[in-house]
């Protein structure tokens, strides 16, 4: 199997202002979103998040909030806040089946990935493809015995969602490496 760091570094620019008010790219962060692998060899780069909305960028407020998470990181999802990030899955691997409450569109980048379904309903997604996720219970697999794939997610936090009475909480059924959302 290949190690972290088997695709291409991942670099996120954030731009900021001068004391001119002109468009600057921040050097307040390293330019790389590094990647840090869980015990099962998924690894995940918090590449930005935010918290409040609308978000308040006055005085580098956001950035302040992004430093917080990455010194602390959060759980899948921020309550009243946004979060970018990559997931790099092995060759051979899947994730836990499990659910959010959020709203997450999840875009491959590199390679292919499985995305099943609770009900067993499946779709092979390549590069280029989306998923919009909504609160449902789902499996991320990749079943290349050679390739990574690469996917960007970004997760906006939901009500919980109720269906045919019942209402649904997050369960990731012990993912590991990540904690319960806040």
């Amino acid at each position: 199997m290949a190690h972290t760091g088997a695709l291409p570094k991942i670099h996120r620019y954030i731009t900021a202002h001068n004391d001119q008010g002109e468009a600057v790219f921040s050097n307040k962060f390293d330019e790389e979103s590094k990647m840090k692998p869980n015990e099962d060899g998924i690894a995940f780069a918090l590449s930005y998040a935010t918290k409040g909305f609308p978000v308040s960028m006055d005085n580098d407020e956001d950035l302040n909030v992004y430093e917080k998470y990455l010194n602390n990181a959060p759980g899948l999802v921020v309550s009243g806040g946004t979060v970018l990030r990559h997931v790099d899955i092995p060759p051979n691997t899947a994730c836990t089946m499990h659910r959010t409450v959020s709203l997450d569109y999840g875009a491959v980048l590199e390679g292919e990935v499985e995305l099943l379904l609770d009900s067993g309903e499946k779709r092979i997604m390549r590069r280029g493809d989306v998923a919009i996720q909504r609160g449902t219970m789902h499996q991320w697999i990749n079943h290349s015995k050679t390739e990574w794939t690469r996917m960007l997610f970004v997760l906006q936090e939901s009500k919980p969602l109720t269906v045919a009475g019942k209402t649904f909480g997050e369960e990731l059924a012990g993912m590991a490496g990540v904690r319960p959302s806040d």
